[in-house]
């Protein structure tokens, strides 16, 4: 009984590191691709979505029965908190970030063009 509770706290602890970590897994990982730009803004934000589902935010949002604006800013914050804060410092790029939405929606040559300066001016608005 002694070494399955020995056993369960050493893999809890264990886990709760490699969670703390993987932040800097996500920022590593895009390094060692050597991703720009979109890409790297694209990857950066499935990435850390994945270490929040991983590291429980998105239990925790589901518990207090968030949604739209009020879910995405309480994700933000808890994956934030959960990186040690390096994130909530960073500001993405606006001209990056409307890139991957264009990639995302597959857009190319005029519409591309068309949809990231709208996008670029739209998010310099406010």
């Amino acid at each position: 009984m002694k070494k399955s509770l020995s056993l369960l706290a050493l893999s809890f602890l264990l886990g709760a590191a490699h969670l703390g970590a993987h932040a800097a897994t996500c920022d590593d990982t895009a390094a060692e691709k050597k991703l720009a730009g979109a890409a790297k803004t694209s990857f950066l934000k499935k990435c850390n979505a994945d270490a929040g589902a991983a590291n429980g935010c998105d239990a925790k949002a589901t518990e207090k029965k968030l949604a739209g604006a009020a879910k995405t800013s309480f994700l933000k914050k808890c994956n934030a908190d959960a990186a040690g804060g390096a994130a909530a410092e960073a500001k993405p790029d606006p001209a990056a970030a409307c890139a991957a939405q264009a990639a995302e929606k597959k857009l190319a040559g005029a519409a591309k063009t068309s949809f990231v300066k709208k996008c670029t001016a739209d998010a310099a608005k406010g």
